[in-house]
């Protein structure tokens, strides 16, 4: 034979009082919601970025590293060249100066 569970049957006011405390307690909610003032809190996800925003972040987070490989790579001619920074600020000044090099010339 089957173990048959006996449901104690629930009564129409106890019914009556659930819903009733449900709805009391979705209707706080609610009221909570609308109030701007209200301290609940809410979990949000994280704040909304247009895709301009994202874009603009995105070219900023570019030129930061492009920036960055550049500083490596002019460090790295440096040391490769055995020349100090002032060295060369001192050549480029000179090849400006004497006119063998023009600020808005690519060298070859």
């Amino acid at each position: 034979m089957k173990y048959h569970k006996v449901h104690k049957p629930t009564d129409e006011r106890d019914k009556l009082r659930q819903f009733r405390e449900l709805d009391d307690a979705f209707a706080q909610a609610l009221r909570q919601l609308e109030d701007p003032g209200s301290t609940t809190d809410i979990p949000t996800g994280p704040p909304v970025r247009s895709l301009e925003a994202l874009e603009e972040e995105e070219a900023e987070q570019k030129a930061g590293r492009r920036e960055e490989q550049f500083q490596q790579q002019f460090e790295a001619l440096l040391t490769e060249y055995h020349m100090a920074p002032h060295d060369l600020r001192q050549l480029i000044e000179t090849l400006l100066t004497t006119g063998r090099w023009a600020e808005d010339q690519v060298p070859a």
